[in-house]
């Protein structure tokens, strides 16, 4: 599933280098909006706590190490409560939609969202799209109360549901339309965020008042300017079991090495976490750092070394890191899945292939 985004990014510049690299706004295209006051200025939780709501100007910098001469650089813009918003709480009619494959934490969004616009903004009228984008014209929705979603974040998967593919712009448009839907919540990875830009467009050239916000779905971490990104913490706890189970295997026989692939796409993050949390990893090979196999310095030279000195090891490996040396097996960089997403080739199973084969004379 492709997309063609035709919209551009809103670059705003300033003094001193300052480029506020901005979002989409319903302002742009609706003029002389109504603002109305922000119901958590009334709110007894948030109304006691200073400079709660967040600056129209505040942005937060893409770099955070700079030079004393370099130029401010590129900025966004700073997420949070403003004291003014766009939309009268009664006449909010809220949805959300997850699409993609499962992330651990997806119930716990749900709820949260579900919650929030309840108790935080007032808001009683918010549907779950069951099954993903191709929900909005092909199945019905579920009413979100908090309620109905007290205790799912207890639960894994989505009680949405999700599925990969099924974006027609037209019919979801359609459908937000027909049902008088203001706000669409978006969870998803890369290929669902591409939709949402793609959904906000035509809203935008139907002139809409419908608000589009994205929440990115990713175990891989592979966010710039946030902390972190949810599901990341469980994915590095998983995969501290598999490397523990190679290192118990490794550890057993001689000359035993435990070769461990770990999701992430084109990011290190799950791969470097998992390796520094667990101790027992004695090569941890990412996207971010390419390497070699054969000469000095290369990985089988490595590997040489550790298995003379220790008897065993253990390499973890990001699904994205060595792409570029599988020049000798058949590549599947054409290839998509139903995200719109690359296909990788197998580096965990060509690697292993690769190191029975340099090394099988050398060691036994």
């Amino acid at each position: 599933m492709g997309f063609a985004v035709n919209s551009q990014p809103k670059m705003v510049t300033g003094n001193a280098g300052y480029v506020l690299e901005d979002v989409p706004h319903l302002s742009d295209y609706i003029p002389d909006l109504p603002t109305y006051p922000n119901p958590l200025q009334d709110n007894p939780a948030y109304s006691v706590v200073k400079q709660y709501f967040v600056n129209d100007d505040d942005t937060v910098a893409q770099k955070i190490v700079v030079h004393k001469n370099s130029p401010r650089g590129t900025h966004f813009r700073r997420a949070g409560p403003r004291q003014r918003v766009y939309f009268d709480s009664d006449e909010v009619r809220a949805c959300i939609v997850t699409c993609g494959g499962l992330c651990p934490g997806l119930n716990t969004v749900i709820r949260e969202i579900v919650c929030g616009l309840y108790h935080m903004y007032g808001v009683n009228k918010v549907l779950g799209i069951d099954g993903g984008y191709k929900g909005f014209y092909s199945r019905n929705t579920i009413c979100l109360t908090p309620k109905f979603v007290n205790d799912i974040h207890k639960r894994g998967g989505t009680i949405i549901g999700t599925s990969r593919g099924g974006h027609d712009t037209s019919k979801i448009v359609d459908s937000i339309q027909d049902r008088g839907i203001n706000q669409v919540y978006i969870i998803g990875g890369d290929g669902t965020q591409r939709g949402a830009s793609v959904i906000f467009e035509e809203i935008k050239r139907r002139g809409l008042k419908v608000a589009v916000a994205g929440i990115p779905k990713t175990i891989d971490n592979d966010i710039p300017v946030i902390d972190k990104s949810f599901g990341f913490d469980t994915a590095v706890e998983e995969a501290q079991r598999a490397i523990n189970a190679a290192h118990v295997e490794a550890s057993s026989m001689e000359n035993g090495i435990g070769l461990v692939k770990l999701m992430g796409r084109y990011s290190g993050f799950i791969a470097m976490y998992s390796s520094l949390a667990s101790r027992d990893v004695d090569c941890c090979l990412i996207p971010e750092s390419p390497f070699y196999l054969e000469g000095p310095g290369g990985l089988f030279e490595y590997i040489e070394k550790r298995l003379k000195e220790n008897g065993h090891m253990v390499i973890v490996i990001a699904e994205g890191a060595g792409q570029e040396l599988l020049s000798d097996i058949k590549r599947s960089s054409d290839k998509q899945d139903a995200s719109g997403n690359k296909l990788l080739d197998d580096v965990g199973l060509w690697l292993s292939q690769r190191i029975r084969v340099c090394l099988k004379f050398k060691l036994l």
